[in-house]
C-alpha cells in the first residue's frame, strides 16, 4: 500500500500574470522550481489564499530570476494578478518511507529565493 504525502511546497508566492489564451499550465521561475524540486511537466496543486480556489495543473519552466508565476489557459480564470497562492506537489510512498521523509518547502520573498552568497 502507498499513501500520498506532501513532496514540496512554494508557500505564498504572488501571481504575476494570468494568460487565458494559452493552452494550460503554470509557468514558474525555474529558480522557484529548483528550490523545492519541482520539474517541468509535474502536476501541481494550487490554493489561492485570496479567493479560496483550489485546482491542479502542470508546470512549465520560466526564465530564471524572473519571479514569474503565470497561470495559463483555464487556470487563469481562477486567479487575479497579485493573488497570493500556495503551490504543492505530492508523492506516493509507503507509510514506512513517509515516516522518514521531509518535504522541501520554500518561503520566497517577492517571488525570489534568497540564496546565501548570491546577490
Amino acid at each position: 500500500m502507498t499513501i500520498e504525502v506532501l513532496k514540496s511546497k512554494l508557500h505564498c508566492v504572488q501571481v504575476t500574470e494570468a494568460n487565458l489564451h494559452y493552452m494550460g499550465s503554470i509557468t514558474l521561475d525555474r529558480d522557484l522550481m529548483d528550490a523545492v524540486g519541482i520539474i517541468p511537466g509535474e502536476r501541481v496543486f494550487i490554493v489561492d489564499n485570496n479567493n479560496g480556489e483550489r485546482f491542479d495543473t502542470y508546470t512549465i519552466a520560466g526564465e530564471r530570476g524572473s519571479g514569474c508565476v503565470c497561470l495559463n489557459g483555464a487556470a487563469a480564470r481562477k486567479v487575479q494578478v497579485g493573488d497570493t497562492i500556495i503551490i504543492m506537489t505530492y508523492a506516493h510512498m509507503t507509510p514506512e518511507e513517509a515516516e522518514g521523509f521531509t518535504p522541501r518547502i520554500a518561503f520566497p520573498e517577492n517571488n525570489h529565493i534568497n540564496i546565501a552568497g548570491k546577490d
